[in-house]
């Protein structure tokens, strides 16, 4: 028995309910049924003869639509054995053949898949099983300690290395032994191939044999890779040089046999340095991948491994894991924040650089928020505990990332394409090469140069990691910066974004009423003004008294009696035996010309004016705005030099619209506007054939930001409404909306630096290594050095990817 849950449309009361479960305890097969009218929801139990279909046909003839619910869910795995393109197309194939799995992205740079399926069809046993038969092993990521992930990097990185240097110790001895006759250079007699040709025979065979022992996953992966139909660059490495060690036993038993001239070419020393120099480019390869994942490590370092909790009276050092919401935990000065938390007692300044970016330390005291993986730097404060483990804004982050991280960019399809067949057409070509050389006459051993070079210089690394490494670097890149990519294809299309819609509040201005201007009145003083103003806004929580109360250096109280809040105009009391009044124009009536002018002049100026009256007389006039942010008009500046349109939506009048727009250089001003209005103004303009992005809060501007080509969420990265946005800025700081789409237009421009260096190679070493070159020119591809341009073709792709860390921004 199972369940399935759909959603059912049409109903509206509780007889269409009772129809629907009728209906569907009708269909064979349904066992149980169950219908909600608040969710719209039927679920039902079924047995093995249970038919869909029928069921969705019954639904519909009873006057109800039926469709079932995305039940869809998606893992990461973490898929070890893959080397090449020609791994990971081998890898998708064998997910995406299992029934149940929906789609599989697989990434060379992380080594990870990502699959959505349908668990009520497919077990995630299944899916490590199809990836163990394609040759490969797979685990859950969950299962993967980052610790573990870095080991087995380090350990991969010193099992290529001493396999190198122990193919290197040999290879060095066999290409001297094999070149000295050619160069002049005597040998021992008992070594010269004229006096001794077996013993020059056996002493390279002898040198060759480690070198194949240090290589041996060529053979062992590579060429089984072969009959399963999934061959990738390991099965042209083993054919390659498999096929010169077979020449040359082949040699030597000629040679055994009686004929001396085979010493002449015996072909050892081409599958000795082939498999040092391929073994010496996979170590550089892992080595610059291993940096590639350096922006992750660097998160993952800054939580503590321990935490001091509050354990009855005394406070007890803990792992982080074992700590739990709610409870106390203590941070003494210089200690990293291991959980996000609120604090208690104590007050202190959080370093968050590392999550922010933002370089000037916060001050905190009791009730204000902490996030994991801060620094404490003045003075021991104490915390409760809000988020733990996986759940705080830290782990959130490191989510984020690496999911962009596995994830592929649409410019990444049609390498994927080519990757797919690559290493099937560079065999057909070899063997080609082979047949087309012996049928002109050339002879085995030059037709078998030829093929061997061919199979050499062929790379589907460098195909493979050209997108990939590019994202991971890129999207390392925007986390050490704070700016966070949902996914790989969201990296790649803000580049493109040509107009930008801006939402006022909170992203254009510091989203909170600020004290701008105090003008006292007959007589009165500035102090005098903010002491009585500040006396009565001391008693009222509205955002425009808090804002006074902050603009106050004495905050102390003062006696105030009789207060008194009248709604929608002020509030008034008596101060130190004095009647003031507080409000707008409907509380307090201008006396004086002067005054209305000047109440004029900052209103125009979008500024929201109050009048302060102390016993009957007019004391001053307070203004009040959102401040614009210190950074947001050189950012709005960058985007408009960059060629971007920028557009300016907030829910204030005209007046106060107009004023921030001109402070700001924005001629697309769009006042008084809803939800709705904004998201109706994106698809407005994407009608218009425009690429938009939009930037708001994340959380208020969520319809937008969903509608947009480029959502960009911009707040202190805790409360951001992640799932309705393509980039998330941690910082509040418009500057980032203009790196964002710099890092982008980096990444893009080195995913194809990369794609026609991958391209270019293969296009231009297949052919001459084939021999296209050889009737006309006289020129041939020595296999060792279409072996070296292999090794390193792969990690120039890397080396160049690694570039974007030093990408200015």
């Amino acid at each position: 028995m199972s369940e399935k849950q759909y959603r059912v449309s049409g109903m509206t009361c509780a007889a269409c309910v009772n129809a629907v479960e009728k209906t569907s305890l009708k269909v064979p097969g349904v066992l149980e049924a169950s219908v909600s009218l608040a969710s719209d929801t039927l679920k039902v139990s079924v047995s093995d003869e249970f038919d869909e279909k029928e069921l969705v046909e019954s639904i519909k003839k009873t006057g109800y639509g039926l469709e079932q619910e995305n039940n869809t869910k998606s893992i990461v795995l973490e898929i070890s054995g893959m080397t090449c393109s020609a791994c990971v197309a081998a890898v998708e194939k064998a997910l995406r053949n299992i029934d149940g799995v929906q789609s599989a992205v697989v990434s060379l740079s992380s080594d990870t898949a990502k699959v959505e399926y349908a668990p009520e069809r497919v077990r995630l046993a299944a899916m490590k099983e199809a990836v163990k038969r394609a040759g490969y092993e797979a685990r859950l990521t969950s299962e993967v300690s980052q610790d573990e992930r870095r080991y087995a990097r380090e350990k991969e990185i010193t099992l290529y290395r001493n396999r190198f240097i122990v193919s290197a110790v040999f290879a060095v001895p066999l290409l001297f032994v094999a070149m000295a006759p050619m160069m002049g250079v005597p040998l021992p007699a008992v070594f010269s191939p004229h006096m001794s040709p077996l013993n020059y025979a056996f002493l390279q065979l002898v040198l060759t044999v480690p070198i194949l022992v240090a290589g041996r996953d060529f053979y062992l992966k590579g060429i089984p890779g072969l009959f399963k139909g999934s061959p990738n660059m390991d099965t042209l490495v083993g054919l390659g040089t498999g096929a010169a060690v077979i020449y040359g036993v082949f040699a030597t038993i000629q040679i055994l046999r009686g004929y001396p001239e085979y010493a002449m070419d015996l072909y050892y020393e081409v599958a000795g340095v082939l498999i040092a120099l391929i073994l010496l480019g996979k170590l550089f390869e892992n080595i610059s991948r291993g940096r590639t994942s350096e922006a992750i490590r660097k998160l993952l370092d800054l939580s503590p491994k321990y935490a001091l909790v509050k354990r009855g009276s005394s406070f007890v050092d803990i792992p982080v894991a074992d700590v739990e919401v709610g409870d106390v935990v203590l941070e003494k000065a210089g200690m990293a924040v291991p959980v996000d938390g609120k604090v208690t007692s104590g007050e202190s300044s959080v370093n968050q650089s590392m999550i922010t970016g933002e370089s000037i330390p916060v001050d905190v005291k009791k009730g204000s928020k902490v996030v994991g993986g801060t620094v404490n730097e003045s003075a021991p404060i104490e915390l409760e505990a809000t988020a733990v483990g996986s759940q705080t804004a830290l782990a959130r982050i490191i989510r984020l990332v690496e999911e962009a991280q596995s994830s592929k960019a649409p410019i990444a399809r049609i390498a994927d394409i080519i990757s797919g067949h690559f290493v099937h057409f560079v065999l057909v070509v070899a063997g080609v090469t082979f047949v087309t050389w012996m049928l002109l006459g050339y002879g085995t051993l030059f037709s078998t140069t030829m093929t061997i070079a061919v199979l050499v210089i062929a790379c589907p690394c460098a195909l493979g990691l050209a997108t990939p490494m590019a994202i991971m670097v890129g999207t390392g890149k925007g986390a050490e910066n704070g700016i966070l990519f949902r996914n790989a294809e969201s990296l790649e299309i803000t580049h493109k974004a040509k107009t930008v819609v801006l939402d006022k509040t909170g992203t254009v201005t510091i989203g909170r009423p600020s004290l701008t201007d105090v003008v006292p009145w007959d007589g009165f003083k500035h102090e005098q003004v903010i002491s009585y103003a500040g006396a009565l806004a001391l008693k009222s929580s509205h955002p425009l008294d808090r804002a006074i109360v902050e603009a106050m250096e004495d905050t102390s109280s003062t006696e105030v009696s009789e207060y008194h809040v009248q709604a929608g105009k002020g509030i008034s009391g008596f101060v130190n035996g004095k009647l003031v009044k507080m409000g707008n124009t409907r509380l307090i009536t201008p006396d004086d010309a002067g005054i209305s002018e000047k109440l004029s002049e900052l209103n125009r100026a979008g500024k929201t004016t109050l009048l302060l009256q102390v016993d009957e007389k007019i004391a001053g006039i307070l203004a009040l705005a959102d401040r614009i942010k210190e950074t947001s008009k050189d950012a709005i500046k960058d985007l408009i030099n960059m060629g971007i349109e920028v557009y300016l939506l907030t829910g204030d009048n005209e007046t106060v619209a107009q004023a921030v727009g001109k402070k700001l250089g924005i001629e697309h001003i769009v006042s008084e506007v809803l939800p709705e209005d904004k998201i109706a103004l994106v698809k407005k303009l994407r009608s218009e054939g425009k690429t938009v992005a939009m930037v708001g809060d994340g959380i208020n501007d969520s319809p937008a930001l969903a509608e947009a080509d480029v959502g960009i969420a911009i707040g202190s990265g805790t409360d951001i409404a992640v799932e309705s946005s393509d980039v998330v800025l941690m910082k509040s700081d418009l500057a980032d909306v203009t790196k964002s789409i710099r890092l982008s237009r980096a990444t893009l421009r080195n995913i194809k630096q990369n794609l026609f260096w991958a391209f270019f190679y293969n296009t231009l070493g297949i052919p001459v290594a084939a021999g296209v070159l050889y009737t006309t020119f006289g020129i041939r591809l020595n296999p060792m050095i279409a072996g070296a341009a292999m090794a390193f073709s792969s990690v120039s792709v890397v080396l160049n990817a690694l570039r974007l860390r030093n990408a200015r921004i």
